[in-house]
């Protein structure tokens, strides 16, 4: 590994500066490498994908011939480490060719230098090259539209894998700048062919990646009226630009846990905080891959008799209505204890006497 040293200037200064750790991060660099049994047509696709990069991305001509640069064949990663120090990239495609595996392409992310996860993608021979395609050029280093589309790419951890390394290799500035409109040229799009069920079948569908160039013309009757100035929208048409690659799922590496959530760690000042001491990270709330904050509410259970509603003069307890059968049972079983009593009853006379009493009442003033 390379060792770190103090700066001997000031300009190996500012370089190791800018290699520490920020709060908006540098675009990530890409380095493609090529192995000992790339072929043509892997060269051409890595082409293709690198001139996407553009200008973050670096590209060895010459074939690596170093056969323990394959992470899958090799439990030692020193060799990737060691290049992705030095090149300070982020992510290194490296493309092989074999019988059991032809027209590979290997994804490398790297956290601090070190693997994070892998994944191979295997190109379908039906590819098409940006060449195949009518002449359609867009300007470098500019970010394109994503266009995800299944519910795959949600569900299911490989696919999830999958739209997080493209996002990651393509997303260009990270910055909270709002990118002007005619910046926005071309469209990235991943889908799958056909669907997946797991009940049916374990084997993955192909990953279709396909790129568009956005063209815009005059806007005609059938045009969309903009809301806010009620103007005519102009008219959007996508055109196909190439590269068409059909990727067939390959074995895949997933980060550990502890990894994963130092990757995934936000600085405090990342949430908005004025002052790092008064700093207060909300719960249950997280950023998903395209930015969108999402919150969790756990509602409590609610005293429904606090209310203050509108209460009507029949709703008064002393309007409640009474049971008389209950009442009716109640006498009847206090009768039956009090015959089967040791206490004598009333005579007739007694009990005609009783009746006859007057109420006893308070004389008003």
């Amino acid at each position: 590994m390379i060792r770190s040293t103090k700066p001997k200037n000031a300009r190996s200064k500012r370089a190791l500066e800018n290699r520490e750790g920020k709060l908006v991060e540098n675009v990530k660099t890409a380095l493609f490498i090529p192995t000992h049994t790339s072929n043509q047509a892997l060269h051409d696709i890595t082409v293709d994908l690198s001139n996407m990069k553009k200008p973050f991305m670096k590209k060895f001509t010459k074939k690596n011939q170093n056969k323990d640069l394959l992470p899958f064949d090799k439990a030692d990663h020193t060799n990737l480490e060691f290049f992705s120090d030095k090149n300070d990239a982020s992510i290194i495609i490296l493309s092989s060719n074999n019988k059991k595996r032809p027209n590979n392409l290997t994804f490398v992310r790297f956290f601090e230098y070190k693997v994070y996860d892998i994944i191979e993608l295997q190109v379908v021979k039906n590819f098409k090259l940006m060449q195949d395609f009518k002449k359609l050029t867009y300007n470098v280093g500019l970010k394109p539209m994503f266009s995800i589309q299944g519910d795959i790419f949600n569900t299911h951890p490989t696919y999830k894998h999958i739209k997080s390394l493209f996002m990651d290799l393509y997303r260009g500035d990270s910055s909270s700048q709002v990118q002007d409109a005619k910046a926005l040229q071309y469209v990235i799009s991943l889908s799958v062919d056909g669907e997946y069920d797991e009940t049916v079948s374990n084997k993955l569908p192909n990953v279709l990646f396909r790129v568009y160039k956005i063209k815009s013309y005059k806007s005609n009757n059938n045009s969309v009226v903009n809301s806010n100035t009620g103007k005519l929208l102009p008219r959007i048409e996508l055109e196909e630009m190439g590269p068409r690659l059909d990727f067939k799922v390959g074995r895949e590496q997933l980060p550990s846990a502890d990894m994963e959530k130092e990757a995934m760690r936000k600085p405090k000042q990342a949430y908005g905080a004025n002052n790092a001491n008064n700093f207060k990270m909300d719960k249950n709330i997280e950023m998903d891959v395209m930015g969108d904050k999402l919150g969790r509410i756990h509602m409590g259970k609610q005293d429904l008799g606090g209310l203050q509603t509108r209460k009507m003069k029949g709703l008064k307890p002393r309007y409640d209505q009474v049971d008389y059968e209950a009442m009716e049972d109640d006498y009847l079983n206090n009768e039956e204890e009090d015959l089967g009593s040791d206490e004598e009853p009333y005579t007739l006379e007694q009990e005609q006497e009783i009746l006859e009493e007057p109420s006893r009442k308070k004389a008003k003033k």
